[in-house]
């Protein structure tokens, strides 16, 4: 645990770094909210959009008066975090579960130096774990704690389930980062209500042992979310085709449907470095917000 902590602790310096170096003003934040808050009111003025008018005010004071808003500063940030069996793959210390982890660890650590409020909640197909929203240093060995040091109560793959419980669980506007390999059915039409009560970012996580088996003829594979043994024939060509295809269209489907629904995201290879991606992604996503 404390080489695990560590380590991310170095990539949560390198990332804060390099985000905060291509910043301007007081307030710094990878996690830099679209969402505004109530902060005053004023006389109207010509020009003023006429949705903003406050009428109870205008009512109360015989006078036109518009609100006025800002720019939420501290961010509430919550990971949800796929730990499905579907995930241990990989070579050792570099499956996807552990890069999920991590991802999840060091930008919470980097969340919550720059005082923003960070949740967790990991999921198979019923609820792992929660951790509310909170801050400081006692929180980080919190969240460090649920996610290196819990044991998977399912083996199982429900992302459905999942988004439906971050739905009814957190209910304040929030950055909401989504880990998984997304490899799963019929969760689209709530993952779409995720993305308008929240923003949503979808971190894509696969290894590629998943589509490049060597042709080693019929072998026994292990199924880790059911538990059980199935013979394939590696050797044969629709096999091979199938399985590509179905990974393929899987990536496909979900970039697609992130483009159109508005959601960040990010396509990570288990082999690959992770920091160098995230920082693109951030400083891509914050400057989009700023335009905005």
């Amino acid at each position: 645990m404390r080489e695990i902590v560590k380590k991310l602790r170095k990539y949560e310096i390198h990332i804060r770094k390099a985000i905060n170096s291509q910043m301007q003003g007081d307030f710094h934040s990878i996690f830099k909210g679209s969402g505004l808050e109530f902060d005053d009111i004023r006389p109207y003025q010509y020009g003023d959009d006429i949705r903003s008018i406050d009428w109870r005010s205008t009512a109360k004071y015989d006078q036109t008066f518009v609100k006025k808003y800002k720019e939420t500063k501290e961010q509430t940030v919550y990971f949800l975090l796929d730990i499905s069996a579907s995930h241990e793959i990989g070579s050792p210390g570099k499956q996807k579960i552990d890069i999920g982890k991590e991802i999840c660890g060091v930008l919470a650590l980097v969340g919550l130096k720059e005082s923003s409020q960070v949740g967790l909640i990991t999921y198979s197909d019923v609820k792992e774990k929660f951790v509310k929203a909170g801050k400081g240093e006692k929180h980080a060995s919190e969240i460090l704690h649920a996610l290196f040091k819990h044991k998977s109560i399912s083996h199982k793959t429900d992302l459905n389930k999942g988004i439906m419980y971050t739905l009814n669980a957190v209910k304040r506007r929030s950055v909401i980062i989504f880990i998984s390999d997304f490899i799963d059915e019929g969760y689209e039409k709530n993952l779409k209500a995720l993305a308008k009560r929240h923003d949503l970012i979808a971190i894509q996580i696969s290894d590629k042992r998943e589509t490049q088996i060597p042709k080693l003829g019929i072998i026994p594979v292990w199924d880790n979310e059911n538990k059980k043994k199935m013979w394939v024939n590696t050797s044969s060509a629709s096999f091979r085709k199938s399985l590509n295809s179905t990974y393929s269209e899987n990536k496909t489907h979900l970039i697609n449907f992130c483009r159109k629904h508005q959601i960040n995201h990010l396509a990570i290879d288990t082999e690959g470095n992770y920091v160098p991606q995230l920082i693109k992604m951030f400083r891509v996503r914050n400057k989009s917000l700023k335009r905005a």
